[in-house]
This record gives C-alpha cells, sequence and structure tokens, in this order.
C-alpha cells in the first residue's frame, strides 16, 4: 500500500486557485475595498472557467462557514480581555491608519479637510464673500490660498455644487488644474483620479496643463493624469440632479451606474460579470431607494446577489 500522497498539478492549481480567491473575499468584506478593487477582481474572475469556479466554491465555503463565525463571535463577548487583546488592539490600530489612506476619500490630506461629508451625506457651506458650497455623498474640501485677497478652496475628494457671486474670483484647485470664477453657478467632480467640472451658470475660467480653457453654461470638461479633454455640451440638469436625490443615467453602462451607486451607499457592489456591465442603462434612482438597488439590478437584467457582511453584495 502507498501511503504517500502526491498532489497532481492540476490540484495543486486548483488549490492555488481558491486560496486567492478566499483573499478576494477577505479583501471584499475588510472594509478597505476599492472600486478598482472590484473591477480587479472582475478582471480576475474572467481569466478564465477556472478563476470563476474557483471564487463561486470560495463563496459557497464563506456562507458555510457564517454559522459557526457567529457563534464564535458571541462566545468571545463573554470572555474576559487580557494581554491578546491588548496586542490586537494595539494590530488593529497600526492597521487602522493603513486602511485611513485606502478609505478615506483625499488620504491623509482627507484627515485635515476644512469641510467633509460622509457616506450618503449632503451638506452646505456658506463662505464669505458670496460664496457658497453645495457638498456631495465623500466629499472633502480644504481652504486654500493663491494670492493676497483671493479665496480659494480645494476639492480633495468627492463632488461639490459651487455658487461664486463675490466681486473676487473665486480660485479652485481639483487635481492638477485650478478654476477662476466670478459670477458662477458650476459642479465640480475629483473621483477615481479624473476631474470632470460643469459650468451650470455664467462662465468660469479652468487652467491646466499649461493651457487656459473657458467654459459657459451647459460645457464641460474632463482631465487627468493622462491629458485634457474637449469640452463638451451637456444637460446641466442631469449633472446635478444629486442636489435633488436623484441620480439620473442616460445611456450609461451597468458598469458605471454602479460604480456611481457606490458612492452613496455603504458596503459596495461588485459587478463579476463583464457583459453585465456593458448593459446600457436609462434609469432615475432616488438616494432613499439605493438600499434595495441590487434587486432591482437582479430583477431588470437577470444578475445573481450574493450578500456578505459589511453590506458586500455581488452581482454575476
Amino acid at each position: 500500500m502507498n501511503i504517500f500522497s502526491i498532489s497532481s498539478p492540476r490540484a495543486s492549481a486548483d488549490q492555488q486557485l481558491l486560496s486567492e480567491a478566499r483573499d478576494w473575499l477577505v479583501l471584499l468584506t475588510s472594509g478597505r475595498a476599492t472600486a478598482a478593487d472590484a473591477r480587479a477582481l472582475r478582471q480576475w474572475c474572467a481569466r478564465s472557467p477556472g478563476h470563476a469556479a474557483a471564487f463561486e466554491q470560495a463563496k459557497a465555503l464563506w456562507h458555510g462557514l457564517q454559522p459557526a463565525a457567529q457563534r464564535l463571535e458571541q462566545q468571545a463577548r463573554f470572555r474576559t480581555f487580557g494581554r491578546r487583546a491588548f496586542l490586537g488592539g494595539a494590530l488593529a490600530a497600526s492597521a487602522a491608519l493603513f486602511m485611513v489612506r485606502l478609505t478615506v476619500p483625499g488620504g491623509f490630506a482627507g484627515l485635515t479637510a476644512d469641510f467633509s461629508t460622509e457616506v450618503g451625506e449632503q451638506r452646505r457651506v456658506d463662505l464669505a464673500d458670496g460664496v457658497s458650497l453645495e457638498l456631495n455623498t465623500q466629499t472633502r474640501i480644504s481652504r486654500r490660498e493663491r494670492g493676497v485677497g483671493e479665496q480659494g478652496i480645494e476639492l480633495l475628494e468627492g463632488e461639490v455644487e459651487v455658487f461664486s457671486q463675490g466681486v473676487q474670483a473665486l480660485k479652485v484647485q481639483a487635481g492638477e488644474g485650478w478654476l477662476s470664477a466670478r459670477q458662477a453657478r458650476f459642479n465640480l467632480r475629483n473621483t477615481e483620479r479624473q476631474v470632470c467640472v460643469t459650468c451650470i451658470e455664467g462662465s468660469l475660467q479652468v487652467e491646466v496643463a499649461g493651457r487656459s480653457i473657458g467654459l459657459d453654461s451647459g460645457r464641460q470638461l474632463t482631465y487627468d493624469e493622462r491629458g485634457v479633454g474637449q469640452p463638451v455640451a451637456v444637460d446641466p440638469h442631469a449633472v446635478i440632479a444629486w442636489r435633488e436625490q436623484v441620480l439620473v443615467f442616460d445611456d450609461a453602462t451597468l458598469d458605471t451606474v454602479v460604480r456611481e451607486i457606490n458612492r452613496y451607499r455603504p458596503g459596495m457592489l461588485v459587478l463579476l460579470n463583464a457583459e453585465l456591465g456593458k448593459r446600457k442603462v436609462q434609469a432615475r434612482f432616488y438616494l432613499d431607494q439605493l438600499a434595495g438597488v441590487a434587486l432591482l439590478i437582479r430583477d431588470a437584467y437577470g444578475a445573481k446577489c450574493t450578500e456578505l457582511p459589511g453590506g458586500v453584495v455581488l452581482l454575476s
């Protein structure tokens, strides 16, 4: 009788994929997963049928372990805290410093922002000299002074609608660009390393990459580290629909819709099906409906929903 067991290369490869799939689940439920992580997971699952099967197996194992994990958690509540608890707290504090950079809009700079909002929160801020700000969800803004007598702010992360009716021009920094406006109303967004500015009323000037670009009402400009786009005509009312607690999508891909919804709700929707992500969407979602949006996507597009801890929902 042969008492030795030799794993085949195929078995070893399958175990490796399952291990990687479990790592993905740990990241998703850790509270520090980003939109980029969600896209990377989808690409990972699409690499081969074996990758997709490994992730499905890891999900099944995860759900099978949940009852046991809940029992252990209940037992832990009755235990006294000793040296292990102290060390665990110290490690958690160290991990928290690392997670700040990944999860707080604007990173460490976001912690010192003068004005901020959390997930799903919107807030109005009145500055001096006829300037007011309407901050959207997950937004961080700091005051900036560019010159003597010039009022300025920097949008570190998120989205803001700006009203400028002052005598002096308002200077706004977003990414690598500066905006200048005196009598204007505009929407400014800085998310996923891309800046998008839309002139709602009046006019403004954008200085970026050595260029000076003027925007009038109904014109929009985007720029990032790869370059500066051309001004395009847009519907300004659709851009600022969030002010009315509505998200408007006009022929957007489902992937774009999911990324936008993730800005407004706790947890994360993770779209695993690349073909599903390409489907076009024409829809309006009220912000108070977003808790059940995964079910709406399931019913409308036939997606499979898998719920994980921390508000994470996998769509496949």
